[in-house]
């Protein structure tokens, strides 16, 4: 395997023809490399024969590059990072590309796959669609770190959404999936009262969360499933003097009004969809009633341990969380 810093990202990828290739999760796809910034995105091409080439831009990212279901690297990096990989065999493979960490602002690029000798063989979507909604617990922020104490960087590094409840499931279930969530930021507040007048509804419709550009439609994207994992943000830290909140009582009624009309707002674009709210205690009345009010299922995220970084669920938990979901989707 040779791991190689190449030069600009378009005069490369013009040197040769890409795979076809499977997107999972919202991207803005240019002529010549594909944009992404929500977490837990990823990329799927199959191929007949001995190498692959991927070229990647991934800025702020930490990418794991995967060949017939088995991790061979990291790809990470400010500049242009292209890897070719040899001695694959001259089988059929697979080659997944997946976004591990979360960037809150600006995007990584996708240049491709590229099997060089190879056969091109069509890239194939799952039947069965899931999206979650969420915060930092939906990210996986923190994820597979062994301690509760971190540095931003040790936060960022030891993030991987696709150890997340929602990747987790998805992969049990065989299904593709979006992950649309933002750490710390709830349905009306988020963490410490950040960025008021900001909110994960807000940035629901980006195509990448630093952008106000909105996602352009996809017909392809019709899930069965929504699940959303929101209020951890709203009411985990206490109301400060010049919020929008006369006290706790008008938070909670303003979050049940805001959530009712953001799961009706997604079901007018998903008419399909079943809708899953998670809760948590702290929250769990006011989902509830969200709930009734809008024919979704209530599942509870704990008990948790939360020993990640900043007290957020470990890899235990994750795997807690999708077998919660799990069950309920089978009912």
């Amino acid at each position: 395997m040779k791991a190689l810093l190449l030069a600009p990202l378009l005069l490369v990828v013009q040197q040769a023809a890409p795979l076809p290739v499977h997107v999972g999760g919202r991207v803005v796809t240019g002529v010549r490399a594909t944009s992404f910034g929500w977490p837990g995105v990823y990329f799927e091409s199959r191929f007949r024969g001995p190498t692959l080439r991927v070229i990647t831009l991934p800025r702020a990212d930490h990418l794991r590059l995967l060949i017939d279901g088995k991790p061979r690297h990291v790809l990470k990096g400010e500049g242009v990072v292209a890897v070719t990989l040899t001695g694959l065999g001259p089988g059929e493979h697979v080659a997944r590309l997946e976004k591990l960490t979360e960037s809150q602002s600006g995007s990584a690029r996708f240049g491709g796959f590229f099997a060089d000798g190879g056969d091109a063989l069509p890239a194939v979507p799952r039947k069965r669609q899931i999206e979650f909604v969420g915060d930092s617990h939906s990210v996986g922020y923190g994820d597979t770190s062994p301690k509760r104490e971190c540095t931003a960087a040790e936060i960022h590094d030891t993030t991987d959404t696709q150890q997340a409840f929602g990747p987790i499931l998805a992969k049990r279930l065989g299904a593709d999936y979006r992950v649309i969530a933002y750490s710390g930021y709830g349905i009306v507040r988020n963490y410490a009262g950040n960025k008021p007048g900001e909110n994960l509804p807000f940035l629901y419709d980006r195509a990448i969360p630093g952008d106000p550009a909105p996602a352009a439609d996809d017909p392809a994207w019709r899930p069965q499933t929504i699940v959303i994992n929101l209020g951890t943000n709203d009411f985990s830290t206490p109301l400060k003097s010049g919020e929008a909140w006369a006290d706790a009582a008008a938070l909670r009624a303003d979050y049940r009004t805001s959530y009712v009309a953001f799961v009706r707002r997604l079901r007018a674009a998903q008419p399909q969809a079943r809708f899953v709210l998670m809760a948590a205690d702290a929250f769990r009345a006011e989902v509830e009633q969200v709930a009734a009010a809008t024919g979704a299922t209530v599942v509870d995220a704990g008990p948790l341990e939360l020993t990640g970084c900043d007290w957020h669920p470990s890899l235990k938990d994750q795997r807690a969380m999708a077998d919660r979901l799990q069950a309920a989707l089978a009912r």
